[in-house]
């Protein structure tokens, strides 16, 4: 209760509390992973328990607990206690971070769905009895209740589960564009008005039973689809939980103070007790520690930080505590960047392309000629059967599993990625993926991972290896560059960094600025010796130079081992026929190297950002789909001008916004497993599609012939929307294997 009790002070409260009209108040927790369904029991037992509380909704995947109840009687503090006993950990979210629209949607979408399935039952049974003559000895009154019952039974469906199809209609209508809606809407009103006509005349065939089990149907196909978005968006809302809104800020005089954490500001210094969540993105100051970083990255095995080098918001400490200084907090955090491009994914609705919209469009207007192609046929051969005719015709071929099959093999597609720590923004990005066969990839941090040498400082003058080592890491620590990291962790190593000021970064060459009142440059030789007119020699090629006002102090060499998954990525891409190009700023024996122990053939070294936009521009002008790799704000070019993108989540914030994929945990093989489940998608896509059309082309000839009455059209054609959704399903099962040091 104690650790909770911070949460009484009204000003914290308000940030996550959302009143009601009722009096009452809302509240969302992000919990520990529920696996075991024990927990779940334990946890709304535990919640229930509380005077006051109404409601507990729990979402395992998103791990969120939304809890409604009167806080006059139970107390937030006392609440977070219990949720924390029952579950582990219970941290209250921000009352603006939870996206109700699309759980209302399913909501809604799931309660017409269940009107729809027991009033078809119903109807199914008054239908049974008409169909099987049990009431054939009984006078003619009796049977017409049943054929009333059946229209009253099946009103609900029409005017509230079918809804959604004639709200859908109107829409495409008045958009001037034809849609799936259409044919549904048509369809479902006419059935309902011919046999409702003959119901009230006391003859004629009645359809109630295929009107309710049509409309159960799609909508079950729809709240299949439905349910796969929502799952796909389940690790982008535990990655925007990711930080917590509280912190422990230390004061001028040493003092710790609990504030929230949306008040920490770039300076600040935090501290991290173990086992808690860092609050904010910073430099580790003291010593080395191990976290955990399993939420943003999927890697489960603990990684060790030391002095100097980042922590990430949303990652656990392990072991501690920890002294933190705040470089980004509250929406610029890496959580909550992560956050952000994960909304995207989810909120993406996956719509139909143009070119999509033109073909379903197409579709609608050829099955409305085939209808009135039908009831013209039988008009003039036998006008009593042109009506039914024209039905079963406009049932059957209904373009419903034509149209659901890109959505639910979207929806699918991006839940097995994300799951896997490979984040997409849109159902673009995935179709480009599959398609790409150029692939330009930066080199320095996205190819390799630079480490400054055991033997890489050679002090020239004035001070010792360490002293310049210890100068640099303080201009170093001030830009994203990946050999600015790495020489930033190295000097953190050795203790206290000073902080440089008057800072000026040149994109691609390097850093300006006073390190205790002392000028310095940092970077390539010919920038940083620019103010003391030295001409660069050959030593310094290839290496970060450390000069001030009278010429060079010290060089820094770097190694580059390959990251992760490299080699095994390019030489899978060869054999499938991408072509893998390096685009490099290094100097071209650093870059040759890298070419030949990769296997890469085209490479060019000494790129400027325009030069690698130029690249791609060319390889697009010959005919090639591309997609381009990197990390560093420099690639942000590349990557808005590629078919497709993809950025490391340790890359700049500004690559990260220009990328269409995201790979959060860092390994190059996520692209291999990302294409792999692209592909596998387009081809379960074109085999719904296949389905689709074959069943259309088989039925619609008996329909239109009168051999298929309207209520065997309805199953039909339902029961192959739900075939081409549950389809979908197969997408991300076998191209690859579990990521390895995923959590179960």
């Amino acid at each position: 209760m104690i650790a909770h009790a911070a949460w009484a002070h009204p000003q914290l409260a308000a940030q996550v509390l959302r009143p009601r009209r009722d009096g009452r108040a809302e509240v969302t927790l992000r919990v520990a992973p529920l696996d075991d369904p024990r927990r779940v029991l334990r946890l709304e037992q535990a919640l229930h328990a509380l005077p006051g509380v109404q409601r507990v909704a729990i979402d395992r995947a998103a791990r969120r607990v939304r809890v409604v109840w009167d806080p006059r009687r139970a107390a937030l503090p006392q609440l977070l206690a219990a949720a924390a006993g029952a579950a582990g950990s219970a941290q209250p979210l921000h009352r603006g971070c939870a996206d109700d629209a699309p759980r209302e949607a399913a909501h809604d979408l799931l309660k017409r769905l269940l009107v729809a399935g027991m009033c078809a039952m119903q109807v199914m049974t008054y239908a049974f009895v008409l169909y099987i003559g049990a009431v054939d000895w009984v006078d003619v009154s009796t049977r017409g209740l049943f054929r009333w019952l059946g229209m009253l039974t099946t009103i609900p469906v029409v005017f509230y589960s079918a809804r959604p199809f004639f709200a859908g209609a109107l829409r495409e209508l008045r958009a001037r564009r034809l849609g799936i809606d259409l044919p549904v809407a048509l369809a479902v009103a006419l059935v309902f008005l011919a046999s409702a006509l003959h119901t009230v005349q006391g003859r004629g065939e009645i359809y109630f039973d295929s009107v309710a089990m049509f409309v159960f149907l799609l909508l079950a196909a729809r709240h299949v689809a439905l349910q796969a978005r929502l799952r796909s968006g389940a690790l982008g809302e535990a990655a925007t939980d990711a930080a917590p809104l509280l912190a422990e800020r230390r004061g001028a005089d040493g003092a710790l103070e609990t504030v929230p954490a949306l008040a920490l500001l770039p300076g600040d210094a935090v501290h991290v007790a173990e086992g808690a969540t860092v609050p904010a993105d910073g430099v580790l100051e003291s010593a080395a520690v191990q976290v955990d970083e399993a939420l943003l990255s999927g890697e489960s095995r603990p990684l060790t930080r030391r002095r100097g080098e980042r922590l990430v918001a949303g990652s656990v400490l392990l072991s501690g505590p920890a002294e933190l200084r705040v470089e980004q907090a509250g929406r610029d955090g890496t959580a909550a960047r992560l956050g952000a491009l994960a909304q995207r994914a989810r909120q993406a609705r996956p719509t139909p392309t143009p070119a999509e919209g033109r073909e379903i469009g197409r579709f609608v207007a050829r099955v409305l000629l085939l209808v009135a192609l039908t009831a013209a046929g039988w008009l003039l051969v036998d006008p009593a059967r042109a009506f039914e005719a024209s039905l079963a015709v406009l049932v059957v071929a209904c373009p419903c599993a034509f149209a659901l099959t890109r959505p639910a093999v979207q929806a699918r597609a991006f839940g097995a990625l994300a799951q896997r720590g490979v984040l997409l923004a849109d159902e673009h990005a995935l179709d480009a993926l599959a398609r790409a066969d150029y692939a330009l990839f930066d080199k320095t941090g996205t190819l390799t991972v630079p480490q400054l040498q055991a033997t890489g400082t050679v002090a020239l003058r004035g001070c010792s290896p360490a002293q310049a080592l210890r100068l640099a890491g303080a201009l170093a620590q001030e830009s994203a560059h990946p050999l600015a990291r790495a020489l930033a962790a190295a000097a953190g190593r050795l203790g206290f960094v000073p902080r440089a000021t008057a800072v000026q970064v040149a994109a691609g060459a390097g850093i300006a600025g006073e390190v205790e009142g002392r000028p310095l440059r940092l970077g390539q030789a010919r920038f940083a010796l620019a103010p003391a007119g030295q001409a660069p020699t050959p030593a310094m090629e290839g290496a970060l130079v450390l000069a001030d006002a009278e010429g060079a102090l010290a060089l820094f060499r770097f190694e580059e081992p390959l990251r992760e998954g490299t080699a095994e990525l390019l030489a899978a891409w060869r054999d499938d026929g991408i072509v893998p190009v390096i685009a490099s700023g290094d100097d071209p024996a650093r870059v040759a190297a890298l070419a030949r122990r990769v296997g890469t053939g085209e490479w060019h070294a000494r790129q400027a950002p325009a030069d690698k936009l130029a690249l791609l521009q060319a390889a697009r002008a010959a005919g090639r789909t591309t997609l381009a790799v990197g990390d560093g704000s420099n690639d942000a070019p590349v990557l808005a001008g590629a078919d497709v993108a993809a950025a490391l989540a340790s890359g700049t914030d500004l690559a990260q916004a220009h990328a269409d994929v995201l790979l959060m945990d860092g390994r190059l093989d996520g692209l291999a497993h990302a294409r792999a489940v692209a592909r596998q998608a387009r081809r379960i896509a074109a085999q719904g599609r296949r389905w689709a059309l074959a069943y259309n082309l088989c039925a619609v000839p008996f329909a239109a012939f009168g051999l298929v009455p309207p209520w065997l059209a309805g199953i039909g054609m339902s029961l192959s929307s739900l075939l081409v959704v549950l389809n979908a399903l197969r997408v991300g099962r076998g191209p690859a294997a579990p990521r390895r040091g995923r959590r179960a």
